[in-house]
This record gives structure tokens, sequence and C-alpha cells, in this order.
């Protein structure tokens, strides 16, 4: 569980976006895999009720399914970002196929940043994609998802490892939906009182 990408292995990723100013003392919230109801409505309330603005990665077919909920995520003045279609893992998708996918999620989602499901992205991928979209990685990833760890255990990890430029990562997505609704406002309370803003990528 990778909760940070070392930074020194970093530079090796190519031209990936990790981290915002690091001279700032600003928290990029992201959330990946949405929108769907039974998640993101409640995400952007709490979002809305903190006067936090975030980027939404989100998944092509979702956005076909839920249209409602993805224009209420622009409505709230959130940004939002290509996740692909299928929520394809890009190592082990061939070239062709991944950016057809990338490019049939553009139809339904209008923006010029990308981020690879799984982190999952291959030297060729990357180098295609970069032509049209900037590719944003995490400085910290919550891991909501996982089933194992605690919701306290998450928060844990979120104080340890966020700082200047984080971007952090959680999901809007069912399989994270108890643990990103609980922690997310518990988080976000905690950098309030640690004196962080919120900013958008």
């Amino acid at each position: 569980m990778k909760i940070q990408f070392p930074d020194l292995l970093r530079p090796f990723m190519g031209k990936l976006t990790w981290r915002k100013n690091p001279s700032s003392k600003v928290i990029y919230l992201t959330f990946d895999d949405g929108p769907v109801p039974e998640v993101t409505p409640t995400v952007l309330q709490i979002l809305n009720n903190q006067n936090i603005n975030a980027t939404f990665f989100c998944v092509g077919e979702n956005v076909k399914k839920y249209p409602e909920i993805y224009s209420e995520i622009l409505k709230s003045g959130n940004k939002t970002g290509n996740h692909s279609y299928h929520h394809l893992k890009g190592v082990s998708v061939e070239l062709d196929e991944y950016l057809e996918d990338v490019q049939l999620a553009s139809k339904y989602i209008d923006s010029k940043l990308f981020r690879p499901p799984y982190g999952r992205i291959s030297y060729q991928q990357r180098k295609a994609l970069r032509k049209k979209y900037e590719i944003v990685m995490w400085d910290v990833l919550t891991c909501d998802y996982d089933k194992k760890l605690t919701p306290e255990q998450i928060l844990k990890n979120i104080k340890r490892y966020s700082r200047n430029g984080s971007i952090v990562v959680f999901h809007d997505s069912i399989k994270a939906k108890e643990h990103v609704l609980k922690v997310l406002p518990l988080a976000i309370e905690w950098w309030k009182s640690e004196g962080y803003e919120f900013g958008v990528i």
C-alpha cells in the first residue's frame, strides 16, 4: 500500500503532476471513479458545507449514466478530469485501445486533466496523452477503498503524509462509500485546524 510515491522516483515517471506549489499551505482535494448517486451527491454536500471546491476525475461511463450528477459537480464550482471511459489499467491495455478509451471519455468530460486509473500507465501512453492533457497523479493516496483499513487508520495516514501542495485522492465510489463519507469531514476539519487552505488543480 503506497500512501505516498517516493519523491526521488517521481522524475523517472516523466512529466506528471504529483504535487502543487510546496511553498503554499494549500491542499488539493481530488475524487476518483464517480459520479455515482450513492456517494457523489453527499460528497458535494460536504464540500459545499465547508465552502471547498475539488477536482473530480470522472469515469466516462458513469458520466453517461448520471449526467445530472456530473452537471451538479460543475455547477457547484468544482473541476473535472478524464479518468478514462471504462476505468482501464493502462499497463494491461495496448496503446491504441487505451487512447481510444480516453477519447471516448472526452466526449462526456470536457477537461485538459487526465488521471490514469490505478495510477498505472505505460511510457507510450504517457507520451501520447501529454500532448493533450496534464497528467495528474497524487501526493497522498487515502486508500479509502481498502476494507482492511479503519477510518481511524486512514485519517492517521492523511495527517502523517499531508504537506504543502499535496494532491490528495479520495474516491466517490460505492466501494469507498463508508470510509470517504466518514473520513472526509474529519480530514477537512484537521486540515483547517492546521491552517491549510484548499485549491483546485
